[in-house]
């Protein structure tokens, strides 16, 4: 008995089918990423207090994570800074297009975080003191300044003069974290970090929205966060990384200061 063979399938035959599992292959990774965009803009307005300030080109989302730990959203754009996975689950959150770490300590340097929103595109600004433990990460130093994907970053001073160790050192030594000054467009926010109220501040300009951390033994008291603010006028003030401190506080310090709008957000 003859046996019919199998149909002969020419090589555009191959090539056609190889386009199409190509094509669906790119659907389904497009799929994926819309999926968790669209789940982590709901998982962050679920979880976390978002605040909307508009800018030149466009609104600029800030969402409060808690702690020292925030997410910027700006035409386009996710920027995380010391995202830490004690407060969120980051792969139900926007991946990110820049990744700011301010220094080493745990609550701020969190490698399983990065690794759950670094994409391959994704930059990742680190101080000195964390270039060994992030690869391929950019180390900005105080004074630094970069443009990346149309942000401008400037790395400041962050650091402890009174709050010190048993040992005579301070929390945070001068030169081994940063803050951040990232302006959008015509808006400047500056990102203090783990910080007491240095006399660099007073050199910070046209700041219109700054984080300003409030807790003992590590950062300052309502008292210095209180001097800080006077020396550079932030429009905005958000007192974070606030810990147990009494924020109301802080907002009977500034109560003369009319032009200092001050925000409480769940920023513990």
């Amino acid at each position: 008995m003859k046996h019919k063979s199998a149909p002969h399938m020419s090589a555009f035959s191959f090539g056609l089918i190889g386009l199409i599992l190509s094509g669906l292959c790119q659907i389904s990774l497009g799929s994926a990423e819309t999926d968790r965009e669209t789940l982590g803009k709901k998982e962050t307005e679920k979880m976390f207090e978002t605040d909307i300030i508009q800018t030149t080109s466009g609104d600029l989302t800030i969402t409060f994570i808690g702690h020292g730990t925030l997410m910027f959203q700006w035409a386009g754009k996710t920027i995380h800074i010391d995202p830490w996975t004690n407060l969120a689950d980051y792969t139900k959150l926007p991946a990110a297009d820049i990744i700011l770490i301010t220094h080493e300590h745990g609550d701020h340097l969190d490698t399983k975080a990065i690794e759950q929103i670094r994409q391959k595109t994704t930059i990742v600004i680190v101080s000195a003191s964390c270039a060994d433990k992030v690869p391929n990460a950019t180390v900005m130093k105080n004074g630094d300044k970069q443009v990346l994907e149309g942000f401008t970053v400037e790395a400041v001073p962050a650091y402890n003069i009174v709050h010190q160790r048993s040992n005579g050192t301070p929390f945070h030594p001068k030169g081994r974290g940063n803050g951040y000054v990232v302006t959008f467009a015509d808006k400047r926010i500056y990102i203090a970090a783990d910080t007491e109220n240095i006399p660099e501040m007073a050199d910070l300009k046209n700041i219109d929205i700054a984080f300003l951390p409030m807790n003992l033994p590590y950062t300052m008291t309502p008292e210095m966060v209180a001097d800080a603010a006077k020396s550079f006028k932030p429009k905005i003030l958000y007192p974070y990384h606030y810990g147990d401190t009494d924020t109301s506080k802080l907002t009977e310090l500034l109560k003369n200061e009319k032009e200092i709008e001050i925000r409480i957000r769940k920023m513990q």
